[in-house]
């Protein structure tokens, strides 16, 4: 407790310009402040904007970790300024999680294609161009295939669409065939439109390098959507959702009616209904997801979650799970079981980086 004394720790998340001197409990993360605290670990919150990035530079390299609640995109910025700023910090020997170069490989769509071959992974496509886009999408529309599609990298539903065609009647083109869409922020409804339409609303995604990342539509996704939250290699929780934004419109009502999204559960990772999920994902697919993206369990971000919807069921009626989404840029709220598993992993961390310095 005493060696630990000594480390400080910025909590680092974007916040309001006006409010750049905030206190622990007026934070993103009230609840990690007494966590960390508990190990003996001087956590401090420090407000992020790329306005005053410099500021926030001179703060950081007076700190021996950074823990960072950053959202991919926030008010319309990206994380490229922020990025730049924490690999320095990282350079001059300070911890940080999760590290931009760990994001890049992790917290975007196009894990969900990198990984396919992992036990939980799916039919999955990648589209670098809208152009081949255009091209195979049609095809696996017009077969009559449910799709999901899903920008590079984005939060909160946005980018992702599920989409279908609308009918069976033959059009002159592909670009004619009408599809079902239905964008996967809150609120949104489902539209009739043209193929073509659909590829328009779509083309910013493929701007600055972007990409779409398309997965075959699973069927159980209305019995609920079940979220692993992970410190390093363990799970830390769940979290258990019956409802999301791409599930059809409730009984009775218009197909192109918003369904109605249901909160989130959260659960200890001892809830007996996940552990075969639990051991799983310990057990084979993130260290698989370790071999293959050559990445050490130190390297792992210290909270990370990954989505997964329940597949087809097995020969033997067992569930199956097939991953939706991995988060690693800003996981809150979380279950407050993984705090001291939090804690102490940063702890872990703070001590190796101190022996190497």
């Amino acid at each position: 407790m005493s060696d630990a004394s000594r480390y400080r720790v910025a909590i680092l998340y974007y916040g309001d310009p006006a409010n750049r001197d905030p206190t622990p409990e007026t934070s993103k993360v009230p609840k990690v402040f007494p966590a960390l605290a508990a190990v003996g670990i001087d956590a401090r919150p420090v407000v992020y904007n790329d306005d005053y990035c410099d500021d926030v530079r001179r703060q950081l390299m007076q700190m021996d970790g950074v823990l960072v609640w950053v959202n991919p995109i926030e008010d319309g910025r990206d994380q490229s300024v922020l990025d730049t700023l924490l690999r320095d910090v990282a350079a001059a020997g300070i911890f940080v999680s999760a590290h931009p170069d760990v994001i890049l490989k992790l917290g975007t769509k196009d894990v969900l294609y990198t990984t396919r071959a992992i036990g939980w992974g799916s039919d999955t496509h990648s589209y670098p161009t809208i152009d081949e886009m255009r091209r195979e999408l049609a095809k696996r529309l017009a077969a009559g295939e449910v799709r999901v599609l899903k920008q590079y990298r984005g939060n909160g539903g946005s980018g992702v669409w599920k989409v279908e065609r609308a009918t069976d009647a033959k059009v002159a083109a592909a670009g004619e065939m009408p599809v079902f869409a239905r964008h996967a922020k809150r609120g949104c409804v489902e539209e009739k439109i043209s193929f073509n339409e659909f590829l328009t609303r779509c083309e910013p995604y493929f701007a600055g390098g972007g990409r779409m990342i398309d997965q075959v539509y699973q069927r159980r996704l209305s019995e609920g959507m079940i979220r692993c939250y992970l410190v390093h290699d363990k799970v830390g929780g769940f979290g258990h959702q019956a409802i999301n934004a791409l599930c059809p419109a409730p009984a009775g009502a218009p197909r192109e009616a918003a369904p109605q999204p249901t909160r989130r559960i959260y659960h200890p990772p001892s809830l007996p209904e996940f552990q075969a999920l639990k051991r799983q994902l310990e057990e084979e697919w993130v260290p698989a997801l370790q071999r293959l993206l050559d990445i050490t369990k130190e390297q792992l971000p210290i909270l990370w979650d990954c989505d997964f919807m329940l597949g087809p069921k097995s020969d033997l009626g067992d569930d199956t799970y097939v991953l939706c989404e991995i988060n690693v840029s800003s996981v809150s709220p979380f279950p407050d079981a993984a705090l001291p598993l939090v804690a102490d992993a940063t702890l872990a961390r703070m001590q190796a980086a101190a022996r190497r310095r």
